[in-house]
């Protein structure tokens, strides 16, 4: 017979063998690791800088693509040159940007970097379409309707129109041109300038000298009443034995017609077809 004894152990005590750090050894710890990254940081930093000042990325030239009609490679060194800051990383392109944009006939300028020393610059060139202010002016209308300064005798047409009115509202006056230019064609006179006067009311001169006044009013308005003589103009003229070319000056400004002075003709009240 076997006789079987149980034992029973009491479990031990745990005992804490963790170590407390005093606070002033763990700020110097974290002190350290700050003043390790600071290090790295800096040395990152001054190799980074040691290698955009290579003179391998020194710029070495520009590449200018687009529109260089009006301008070639003195000229735009003569402007440009001279403002260009810099090397490869640390040029500043807004201010290149700005640079070219100053050069005369150039409407806007992209720039951007070719590796390792190089920058591309697209240009687009004013695409002028009109004379803008008084004669002798320099400054010019372009495709946009904005109000540009350039040489105009660098103009390979110089039979464009003359457009006069506020600079801030240069796209109108273009607008209204375009507007107009076709109506006066149909009537074989070839409109030579626009004029939007400081009381807002708009004047043509066409070809041969003669002033139209066209009152004020949008384009809608304004047409309302050219479309008024360019049905009744010829027929008027005709019965004064006169052409067309023989009108002096028009005035639209009427409700219920014009006034219309011809070549050895008083004035003439036109009424309105009805």
């Amino acid at each position: 017979m076997s006789t079987r004894y149980t034992t029973h152990m009491r479990p031990r005590p745990e005992v804490d063998t963790s170590v407390v750090v005093p606070l002033d050894v763990r700020l110097m710890h974290v002190a350290s690791s700050l003043m390790l990254t600071a290090v790295v940081v800096c040395a990152l930093v001054a190799g980074v800088w040691a290698l955009v000042r290579l003179p391998a990325f020194a710029l070495n030239g520009i590449t200018v693509l687009g529109d260089v009609e009006h301008n070639n490679a003195v000229t735009l060194r003569a402007n440009v040159a001279a403002r260009l800051t810099g090397n490869f990383f640390t040029a500043d392109l807004a201010r290149v940007r700005a640079a070219f944009e100053a050069v005369p006939w150039v409407r806007s300028a992209s720039v951007a970097r070719e590796f390792p020393n190089r920058l591309r610059v697209t240009l687009q060139e004013h695409s002028p379409v009109a004379y803008w202010g008084d004669d002798g002016e320099s400054r010019m209308v372009n495709s946009y309707g904005e109000v540009f300064e350039a040489n105009v005798g660098e103009l390979d047409d110089e039979k464009m129109p003359r457009l006069r009115g506020p600079d801030s509202q240069s796209q109108q006056v273009l607008a209204m041109y375009r507007t107009l230019a076709p109506v006066f064609s149909e009537l074989t006179l070839a409109l030579e300038s626009l004029e939007l006067t400081g009381r807002g009311s708009w004047r043509a001169r066409v070809a041969h000298g003669a002033v139209i006044e066209l009152g004020r009013g949008s384009t809608a308005e304004v047409m309302v009443r050219m479309q008024r003589l360019a049905q009744t103009l010829v027929q008027a003229t005709s019965k004064l034995g006169r052409k067309v070319t023989a009108i002096e000056s028009a005035d639209l400004r009427y409700d219920n017609g014009y006034a219309l002075r011809l070549r050895g003709v008083s004035t003439t009240d036109v009424p309105a077809v009805r």
